[in-house]
């Protein structure tokens, strides 16, 4: 956490129990307490956006997701730390660790999040995501995000790092925990031109008999896969869904990450030519600070070429797509990261089981000089599966998540020496 709320979570929970006692119950958010990454604006609470720049920023209003859960009854209680200007695990107070293996990062950017939900200190979360902000944590850390639709919530009131990519989503324990909330903050807001009304169909009784789960058949036979991601598809066909083998052309997908540096570079162009992202704890290559002056260069050809060929995916997942109803994915694999958050398709990562690592890993390049700790014997950690969906049908994907979150059965174990 960067921010701890005590006044407001006080406020908030003894007007809770006032509430729900005279039997005025406004849903199952009511009295819950969760975390805001740190990127969320929250009214007269510092909103750091993990950055040394910003760490005395004030904001006067709350964001809109802040204020939809405000109505809802929830307990903000903390702001969470993320990596600095939402890249990786650190921010100007340090790291972020996992839980489960608390000798490495948690992941990121939505880092805090990721490692309060999985050590109960909070019932639930919001993260965000641009190019794997909640699914990477939620993978490391065991436990379930959901990263909506480009356009279902509003980011009125968060920070911008890249308009046509940001997305914010529920970080929980459980997958029926993440439609809750996402319930709560679906809905256009008129500060966000992006944000549209839409639908959200999801009945956690409904069955799953005969949906056509996509699959990459190499994927699934190479790394980032583990035996977990393989036993997950094993399970599709134990809760009555079909798997379907399916296929992408050969393009070079991590092209589309021009435009990513560019629309990133000029949210922060100011802080870039003030020299003041120099101040960034990280200035390694790979951080933000050379990726900002690095993008000042980029051709204005490079980016058009780019954005065409940014719709070339779409029309290709839109054929993906009319062949099945959702994909199943190593949720690390670079491919399928990088298009569904260019094209704004939805994804589900939960928990589908346990491996062991032999060496702490890592969102940072390799570090010769600090060497990343070594475990003999290997640890046990959790890992996450990850489901596609089309786009705004949360509904399907969480309907799969739910029926594959109960098969699987390893999402009630909590990381050792955290609370129930």
């Amino acid at each position: 956490m960067i921010t701890l709320t005590p006044e407001l979570a006080l406020r908030q929970a003894k007007q809770a129990d006032r509430e729900i006692a005279s039997g005025k119950y406004r849903g199952p958010l009511h009295g819950i307490p969760w975390g805001a990454k740190d990127l969320l604006d929250t009214a007269g609470v510092p909103t750091t956006y993990g950055a040394e720049p910003f760490r005395d920023r004030i904001p006067n209003e709350d964001a809109v997701v802040v204020k939809r859960l405000h109505d809802a009854g929830a307990v903000l209680v903390a702001k969470l730390s993320l990596g600095a200007l939402a890249l990786n695990d650190i921010w100007f107070g340090g790291q972020t660790m996992n839980p489960w293996l608390l000798e490495e990062g948690s992941s990121g950017s939505s880092a805090g999040p990721a490692a309060a939900v999985a050590a109960g200190l909070v019932g639930f979360a919001i993260g965000s995501e641009t190019g794997g902000s909640i699914v990477s944590p939620s993978t490391r850390c065991g436990i379930t995000g959901l990263r909506p639709t480009y356009g279902r919530v509003p980011r009125t009131g968060a920070m911008t790092l890249c308009w046509s990519l940001d997305k914010l989503g529920a970080m929980t324990r459980r997958v029926e925990d993440a439609l809750l909330v996402l319930h709560a903050i679906s809905g256009p807001d008129k500060g966000d031109l992006s944000s549209v009304p839409s639908k959200l169909d999801f009945d956690a009784n409904a069955s799953v008999s005969g949906l056509r789960v996509g699959y990459f058949p190499a994927w699934m036979k190479e790394s980032p896969a583990t035996d977990v991601d393989r036993a997950a598809l094993e399970a599709v066909s134990k809760v009555g869904m079909v798997p379907a083998e399916v296929s992408l052309p050969n393009w070079p997908y991590d092209s589309l990450d021009i435009i990513l540096f560019a629309e990133a570079a000029a949210a922060f162009e100011e802080l870039t030519l003030s020299h003041k992202v120099d101040e960034l704890k990280v200035q390694v290559p790979d951080a933000w600070p050379n990726t900002f002056r690095q993008s000042r260069f980029l051709s204005a050809v490079d980016f058009v070429q780019c954005d065409r060929f940014r719709r070339k995916v779409a029309v290709e997942m839109a054929r993906l797509f009319s062949k099945v109803d959702l994909l199943l994915v190593p949720s690390l694999r670079d491919e399928m990261l990088t298009i569904t958050n260019f094209t704004g398709h939805p994804s589900l990562t939960l928990r589908a089981g346990f491996f062991e690592v032999s060496q702490a890993r890592s969102d940072w390049a390799p570090d010769p000089a600090h060497p990343l700790p070594k475990f003999s014997p290997p640890r046990r950690v959790p890992h996450g599966v990850t489901l596609i969906g089309r786009l705004f049908d949360e509904g399907t994907i969480a309907r799969a998540g739910l029926a594959l979150e109960r098969n699987l059965a390893v999402a009630d174990e909590r990381p050792p020496g955290f609370g129930l």
